[in-house]
């Protein structure tokens, strides 16, 4: 048998893990001696504390690994639960991952309020161009919430155009339009194509429309963070008296497999006030 310190050492826990453990009912030591209160444990208890760890790192409160452990289930499983959790876990991580992504683009705009020059604004009008796009449905016009949707359109959009052996002739052009519920939203996902609508194809080919004037900025970098450009455009319009006509337009001019090298031009149809 061990001591009660020894097996913590062994089960790389701590003596007060395992007194608190004993106390609940969740691990009890094989043997107490009624004159000294001094807990000695066998090497085969291991294995329930491995289980009552593993559980327990898991994200299953106590009361839960009590009802697993009473329930007596199998390694196998117990696996299962396991991989299950595991799943569940790594879900929640990318959710957060995503949110601690919003939250530092959020705060790289609070950092750079007001230093972003407005005069980076270029006033241009824009040819009609002929696309093949898909459309999906954002949460939201959160970056967050658009760039995985525009994303996935972009990936079904090039595989659809190569299976109808089109080729695009000009640079990605993304749009969106108000879903209607004053919440979600619309994205369109285009790219310039030479080519007549066929009801037999995988996408829609539409023509948008030319615009006579726009305001249009660079982005550099990925569009996670285009949040500061935005703004800018909004306090150009401001300052010189224009306002929105219409929804505004991404045209990818370089998109390299690491996307901080991205260079995004937005556009935005304007008239005067």
């Amino acid at each position: 048998m061990f001591s009660i310190g020894d097996f913590a050492r062994h089960g790389r826990v701590s003596v007060r893990m395992l007194r608190h453990y004993d106390a609940i009912g969740l691990l009890r030591p094989a043997y107490v001696d009624e004159l000294t209160g001094r807990r000695s444990y066998m090497a085969g208890q291991l294995a329930q504390l491995n289980r009552v760890i593993a559980l327990k790192e898991l994200g299953f409160t106590l009361q839960q690994v009590q009802q697993i452990i009473d329930d007596q289930v199998s390694a196998d499983e117990l696996r299962g639960m396991l991989t299950l959790r595991r799943a569940e876990l790594q879900n929640q991580i990318a959710i957060d991952t995503g949110r601690l992504t919003h939250v530092e683009a959020r705060l790289r705009m609070i950092e750079s309020e007001g230093t972003m020059p407005t005069n980076d604004v270029t006033i241009k009008s824009l040819p009609a161009v002929r696309v093949a796009e898909l459309t999906g449905t954002a949460k939201s016009m959160d970056p967050a919430s658009i760039a995985p949707v525009v994303r996935a359109l972009y990936e079904e959009l090039g595989l659809a155009l190569h299976q109808a052996g089109i080729a695009p002739v000009g640079p990605a052009t993304a749009y969106y339009v108000d879903a209607g519920d004053e919440e979600s939203v619309i994205v369109h996902a285009g790219l310039p194509v030479n080519t007549e609508p066929d009801p037999e194809f995988g996408f829609a080919v539409v023509d948008l429309p030319a615009v006579s004037r726009a305001a249009t900025i660079v982005h550099r970098g990925s569009m996670d963070n285009c949040l500061t450009s935005y703004n800018a455009l909004a306090r150009w319009l401001e300052e010189t008296g224009n306002r929105t006509d219409g929804p505004s337009r991404e045209v990818t001019l370089a998109c390299p497999e690491d996307i901080e090298g991205m260079v995004t031009e937005l556009q935005e149809p304007i008239t005067t006030a």
